[in-house]
This record gives structure tokens, sequence and C-alpha cells, in this order.
């Protein structure tokens, strides 16, 4: 029986408070998102600067939301779930073992290589837990992988290919729309007629997108295929959270956008975190403390979020049937650059 690993990349997230400070070190440091000045040279002295300035308040943010970070332990019941979804789908023929690699906590890529190696696994397929890709997580953690990979030790070991995207699969799609029309149905009828659906996505330096990452353009995509299978006739709009340090940032701002529809009259509003498949400080913290309090205080009476994908079977579907796509076809499971351009073009008209 041949044996696969899967290889979940995310962000990762401090576990505890003790734990903040390494992890904004960690994030800091890595230049290819985030170029401090001073160059290359000072970077890791300025990323430990940022985290002892920093680290009070993030403290204090995860504090109010248990104390540390659950994506681990989301991670690890979404990789639980997806071997044991595969291994019943192929019917004995292949076993699949799930592995995690955070790109800036623990365990780590090379952590995920050690535990591969050590079960004497040889094919690898990475599965990114960002639907949309950008460089500044797909392709950093990518990146990171591939640098462990090319250590002496790891060099020609393996077999390695990747799924790095998906905004349009239809079943990724569904899985999002599925916890719509959850939030949705827990909405009283009365309040759902001027309800303004507001998708939040995590922001992004402008100068990535100038650059040519796909990041928005694939939020978008993933937005209208979702609106096509609501059939809703609310209004809608995006809006971008998380944005942080003195650069030009995309936008318009989450916070910002909410205070804006309040001030145009709306008391309703439904907030769908786009990009994330995992509660984290972004939905527990920004979304559902930080955001619900400045939409309340500006007269948005009516304030509903969607629930995380987490493990959700339709998501958890999703990712076997990317994976399945992605073994049986040598292009990937990926949904064509030309389904990308339709749905954004649709939204856009």
């Amino acid at each position: 029986m041949s044996q696969t690993a899967i290889v979940l990349f995310n962000l990762g997230g401090p576990a505890d408070l003790a734990s903040v400070e390494p992890f904004l070190v960690n994030l800091f440091s890595d230049r290819e998102i985030i170029q401090l000045p001073g160059g290359a040279t000072l970077q890791p002295a300025m990323a430990r600067l940022i985290a002892k300035l920093r680290g009070p308040s993030v403290r204090e943010n995860y504090q109010r939301i248990g104390g540390g970070s659950p994506q681990l332990r989301i991670t690890r019941d979404q990789a639980e779930a997806l071997e044991r979804r595969l291994n019943a789908g192929f019917g004995g023929s292949e076993n699949f073992r799930v592995f995690i690699a955070m790109r800036y906590s623990r365990p780590s890529s090379a952590d995920a290589l050690e535990a591969i190696a050590a079960a004497g696994i040889r094919r690898i397929v990475t599965l990114t837990l960002f639907p949309h890709f950008s460089k500044a997580t797909t392709g950093s953690s990518r990146n990171e992988f591939d640098r462990t990979l090319g250590a002496p030790r790891w060099r020609d070991q393996f077999d390695v290919t990747h799924i790095e995207q998906y905004p349009t699969d239809r079943r990724y799609v569904e899985a999002v729309t599925e916890t719509v029309r959850l939030a949705w149905d827990r909405i009283p009828a009365e309040r759902r007629e001027k309800l303004v659906l507001l998708f939040s996505a995590h922001g992004l330096p402008q100068r990535f997108i100038d650059e040519g990452d796909p990041y928005v353009a694939h939020i978008d995509a993933t937005r209208f295929a979702v609106l096509e299978r609501l059939n809703l006739s609310n209004r809608q709009q995006v809006a971008y959270q998380s944005r942080t340090g003195p650069v030009r940032w995309i936008g318009p701002g989450t916070e910002e956008a909410l205070k804006e529809l309040a001030e145009e009259g709306v008391t309703d509003v439904l907030v769908i975190p786009l990009s994330f498949v995992s509660d984290h400080i972004e939905t527990l913290y920004e979304v559902d403390m930080l955001f619900a309090d400045a939409a309340r205080a500006a007269g948005i009476t009516g304030y509903y979020r969607t629930p995380a994908l987490n493990a959700h079977p339709l998501f958890i579907e999703a990712l076997a049937g990317l994976v399945n796509d992605h073994l049986a076809r040598p292009d990937g499971g990926r949904a064509p650059a030309s389904e990308v351009a339709r749905l954004t073009a649709a939204g856009v008209a």
C-alpha cells in the first residue's frame, strides 16, 4: 500500500500568553512579507523591538479570547478529519497521513518533515489553508517549506507537489455558502430585508497587489461565487481587516466600512469573514469584539457574523476533493483562471 503525506500550511499563533512575543518576532522577521527599516541585517533586531513594544497590547487581546490562539487545536481537528476522510475515500488502496506546518509557530515545516521521515513516507502533497493565494501567506509558507526541504539531510528524499489555491473550487465555495445560510437562518426574518452582507478579508499591503499578487482577484472570485449560490437581493460589499503599520493597505477597512454603513442608516449587517478557514484572533477578537463594539456604538443594532469553517464536514469534503483531484491530475485541483476572471467580471458588472 502506497503512503502519501498531506502537509497543511497555516499561519500559526501563540498557544499561550508567554508565546506572544516569540510569535511576533517570527512574524516581523519575515522580510518577504514585512520589510522593516535598516535592511535585512537589522530586521531581526527591529522585529524583537516591535515584539517587545506590541507584546502587552497583543497579549491583552489574546487574554480576551481565552489566553491564546485556538488555531493549532482547530488545525489539528481539520487534519484528523481530513485524514479519516481521505483514508475512507480510497477504500484502502492508498494510506494518507496528514501533518501540519505552521509558518510562525510550532509545528514548523522542519517538524513536519521530521515526522514524515520518521513515518517512512516519501510522497508529500502540501495543501494550503489559505484558499486565496498571496505571497504573504501561501507564498511565504511555501518558501519556508522549500528552504527547509533544501537542507542537505532532506535533499532528494521526498517527491513533493503543491495545492496552492482554490478560490472557486465548487466544494469550498459551497462550504462557505453553507456558513452564510446557517447565520442567515438565525437572523430574525423582519431584520433580513435591509441587511447588508459585509465580506471581510484579511488586509494586504497595496504594494503586493501593485506587483501582481492575485489575492484581491481571488477574494472577489470567491465572494461572487458565494453570492451566485445565495441568490439574495441584499446589498453586499467587501472590506479588509487586520491592517497594521505605516504603509498603504488595500481597503476599505472593515471597521471604517461598518461606521460608513451606520452613517447611511444601515442597522443590520452580517459579517462574513472570507479569507479565514478557522477561528482565531481575527474572528474571535476583531470581528466578535472590536468590530461589534464599533458597529453598535455607531448605531448598528443587528450585528451578526457567519461561523468559521473550522472542521465543518463540507469543508473537510472540499479539502479531500482537492487532494483527490490533485493526485488524479498532474496540474493539481486549481480552479481555471478563466473561472476566476468570469466571476470577478460578473461581480464588477
